[in-house]
């Protein structure tokens, strides 16, 4: 073991290009990003899955030296990809039918991780951004920096006070001796020491979080391939469809699966956090690949068991379908209080990122404009931003468990942030920052750009209507 490694997970690699720091890095005046950006881009055709060539082989030697190894960051992507979304995946095929909703949650998984990509690319050619919201003002001016911030807030909080709920609910269900809103209050206890965790160490939970999901994966298949007579049997299938529920169903079912990819809003800080930024693309490779088929497995195994009329959550009609095993559905519930534990720390690292970034609190290099070479601030300086630091995090934990005491029922607000936010952050966003800091618009980006503005517009309008 590594005396400079914190958490080995993995052997740390040896990456001299990302040690090595040349004179002119620091000068704080580097190239402009839009002949930088120029430089390192490849056609679509080369870009899109390739490691080997990928966009960030060329990218300009930054200082910022991560911790984060390889095998930890792409089991934080896999613990942010595999989120509470799974579990509304066979409602998704319902509404979708076999042959659009296998399209759909292909050709997402695919653009998803393309876009990954993207927002990795830029991050990396600037050693001055920190946030996702600091790619927003570099790509759009500053007038963009508000209503991006907002945005990209009230998703990651949203996430938050849903993985509250989801861990609350799934314990009263095992112990129904004390209230949900008992729970939670109680959770905060193990919320808040997690909130103030590097990234590196992070990595474990989404460990345990990862193998929670596996687990009631196993547990549904188990309780698919146990029962021989429907509903909830894979040896009976339930009756399906070919074709989507109606066009609004299908506007709603775009939500559902792309709210399975959208962790865009933690891609930043999962890039910059990396030992060797150069294995970013083939690890987010693996990373989409291993979300986008345990999605189309629990997608398609639900819909089989259940068919039309599965339920909202596919956890749901496994509690209450008779014949299936009480212990191993037991397990699964208490998988689902673990997962949204293990998650809420990786969840809002990006959005206290961006809280301390906007109320000055940032200890590193502030946003691209504000840079310039000051000279270190006092002592008792630096002690009150220690303290306002805890405070902020603290308060949005508390926020975050509050919110979710007050509004129990979020299952339209998640509708509609699943159709919006997650195209305009995921897709949208990245997207239109390339097309601006390149200058120009490729053919294939142009396309993915329509689609998914298309689909965001169709999928909020059917997600209010429902609703």
């Amino acid at each position: 073991m590594k005396s400079g490694e914190r958490a080995p997970l993995l052997a740390r690699p040896s990456s001299p290009s990302t040690l090595q720091i040349t004179q002119e890095s620091r000068i704080p005046v580097l190239p402009t990003h839009r002949q930088t950006y120029a430089a390192t881009e490849q056609s679509p055709a080369l870009v899109h899955i390739s490691s080997r060539t990928s966009l960030l082989q060329k990218q300009p030697v930054h200082v910022h030296i991560g911790k984060s190894t390889y095998g930890q960051t792409l089991f934080n992507s896999i613990a942010i990809l595999l989120g509470i979304g799974m579990l509304s995946e066979p409602l998704a095929y319902a509404y979708s039918g076999w042959i659009c909703g296998t399209l759909i949650i292909i050709s997402y998984g695919f653009i998803s991780c393309y876009t990954a990509k993207i927002l990795a690319h830029i991050i990396m050619s600037d050693h001055r951004l920190r946030s996702y919201s600091d790619i927003g003002r570099k790509a759009f001016g500053l007038r963009a920096t508000l209503p991006i911030s907002l945005l990209f807030c009230l998703e990651l909080f949203t996430v938050s006070v849903v993985l509250v709920t989801l861990y609350a609910d799934s314990l009263y269900t095992i112990i129904p001796k004390y209230s949900p809103d008992t729970y939670k209050i109680w959770g905060l206890a193990l919320l808040l020491p997690t909130v103030f965790l590097p990234l590196s160490l992070l990595s474990y939970a989404s460990i345990m979080g990862i193998l929670s999901i596996i687990f009631l994966i196993g547990v549904m298949l188990i309780d698919g391939l146990s029962k021989t007579d429907a509903p909830g049997s894979l040896w009976t299938p339930a009756e399906t469809s070919w074709g989507p529920d109606g066009y609004g169903k299908l506007g709603v079912a775009f939500g559902l699966f792309m709210a399975g990819f959208s962790g865009h809003a933690v891609i930043p800080s999962l890039a910059r956090d990396m030992v060797d930024p150069s294995q970013f693309n083939s690890m987010i490779n693996w990373a989409f690949v291993i979300a986008t088929s345990v999605y189309a497995i629990i997608g398609s195994a639900g819909y089989l068991m259940f068919g039309n009329n599965v339920s909202e959550e596919i956890s749901i009609d496994l509690l209450n379908t008779p014949g299936y095993s009480a212990v191993l559905n037991q397990a699964a519930l208490w998988m689902l209080v673990i997962s949204p534990l293990s998650k809420f720390a990786l969840a809002t690292q990006p959005l206290n990122t961006t809280l301390e970034i906007l109320m000055g609190l940032d200890s590193q290099v502030t946003a691209p404009e504000e840079f310039s070479g000051k000279t270190s601030p006092r002592g008792s300086y630096i002690h009150l931003k220690k303290i306002l630091h805890v405070l902020q995090r603290a308060g949005l934990t508390v926020a975050s468990v509050a919110v979710s005491i007050y509004v129990p029922e979020f299952s339209a607000v998640m509708a509609f942030l699943g159709a919006f936010s997650a195209f305009v952050l995921c897709i949208i966003g990245p997207i239109g920052a390339k097309i601006s800091l390149a200058g120009r618009c490729q053919w294939f980006d142009a396309i993915i750009l329509f689609g998914a503005s298309v689909m965001a517009l169709w999928g909020t309008v059917a997600a209010v209507w429902s609703s």
